[in-house]
């Protein structure tokens, strides 16, 4: 990345607003919302029914006050809402100083006359295990908004694209899914496993790809132009220093995790055509007794470890050295804090096993302690308050 360095004085980062009429009606949340999710359905049944369509409209979709208004609800609830990017200005703020109807109002209109441009991204390194540092990326609130607002119109469109293999930040799948999907397959013959981690994926990312994987849908200039400009926003370092973005999206912006699964439909979509490639259950059969494909080999397991760097290579990713590697069903993977493993059962047959790792149990028996004997005279309807999201599955 090339830093900004010692040059002239940091600017004001503050958003210049445009003076408009702030008294204009917007809709109520539980309006927007029902409103929001008709147009959802019509751009998901679109795709659907044309999956070679490219849209050509959505900016207005953006700028529409139920789509604003949703994503500021949304934006809102998060708990992140309270952390202020370079503008100084958390939600908070703008409830109480700026008010949400005029915050709302002077959005729109630099969306819709094209004034709109993202700030930079607040940068803050927060620990990571092995005594690591991840960069976390702080979006101001209005961008937030945007961002949120861009998501909600192309989300719909895209989830019709990904594969099923697909689970991370994903509407209506979660880490569970995940988990039940590697359960179910090590249980019908997959015994080998590669455990892979693609390194730095959030701050690699290459813009090429990202964009090019949006354009495969997206026609909309004007759409096009805000998702370039939220990848080329810049960092604002802890140090004061402003850092131009030339790879990555932001870990931490609402719209970055999108951005990433649209890229990666390429390693979905090639692995997808080398099972349909594959053929029927007994089609599968038949290649596993010519030793086609079988995953009991560690030597075809390196094979897709080289196969899907090929595949990334382009996206300006690479698989982390450190966390990729070829383990046996009945040694044991952990996998999004589970182990899972093979063992013989009490019937004294092979069964594969799904539980809490080691590492996560500690984890969370640190929480509860910390929470039971931070105060012993709490009330038991606070105590509960404070456990259920840490036991909560």
């Amino acid at each position: 990345m090339a830093k900004g360095g010692s040059g002239p004085a940091a600017p004001d980062w503050k958003a210049r607003r445009s003076s408009v009429n702030a008294d204009a009606p917007w809709p109520e949340p539980k309006a927007a919302k029902e409103r929001v999710l008709g147009i959802q359905r019509k751009l998901h049944k679109w795709a659907q029914d044309d999956q070679d369509r490219r849209f050509s409209d959505l900016h207005n979709f953006v700028c529409d006050p139920a789509t604003l208004m949703v994503a500021w609800t949304r934006v809102r609830a998060n708990r992140g809402s309270r952390s202020a990017g370079v503008d100084g200005q958390s939600a908070a703020y703008v409830e109480q100083v700026l008010g949400v109807q005029r915050f709302l109002t002077e959005l729109r209109e630099e969306l819709r006359s094209g004034s709109y441009r993202p700030l930079p991204v607040k940068e803050r390194m927060i620990p990571k295990r092995g005594g690591r540092l991840r960069r976390l990326g702080i979006v101001t609130v209005r961008d937030r908004v945007v961002q949120a607002a861009v998501k909600l119109v192309l989300e719909p469109i895209f989830e019709v694209d990904f594969q099923p293999c697909s689970y991370g930040f994903r509407p209506g799948r979660r880490a569970q899914d995940a988990i039940a999907e590697v359960h179910f397959l090590t249980t019908r013959s997959y015994e080998w496993i590669v455990e892979a981690d693609i390194e730095a994926c959030f701050d690699r990312l290459d813009h090429t790809a990202i964009l090019d994987g949006v354009r495969a849908r997206i026609a909309d200039k004007r759409v096009l132009r805000l998702i370039k400009a939220f990848l080329k926003a810049g960092i604002m370092s802890e140090h004061g220093g402003l850092e131009a973005q030339l790879s990555g999206t932001p870990q931490g912006g609402i719209l970055s995790p999108l951005m990433a699964n649209i890229a990666l439909c390429a390693l979905d979509e090639h692995y997808a055509r080398a099972w349909e490639a594959m053929g029927d259950t007994t089609a599968r059969k038949k290649r596993r007794r010519h030793d086609q494909a079988n995953y009991r080999l560690v030597r075809y397991a390196e094979a897709l470890v080289a196969e899907t760097e090929r595949v990334i290579r382009p996206l300006g990713l690479a698989l982390s050295q450190e966390k990729t590697r070829v383990t046996h069903i009945d040694e044991g993977i952990e996998f999004l804090g589970w182990r899972i493993k093979r063992q013989r059962g009490r019937d004294h047959r092979p069964h594969v096993y799904t539980y809490p790792s080691k590492r996560s149990l500690q984890a969370v028996m640190a929480k509860v302690k910390k929470i039971t004997r931070s105060d012993y005279n709490q009330p038991l309807g606070q105590l509960l308050h404070r456990l259920n999201p840490v036991l909560r599955p």
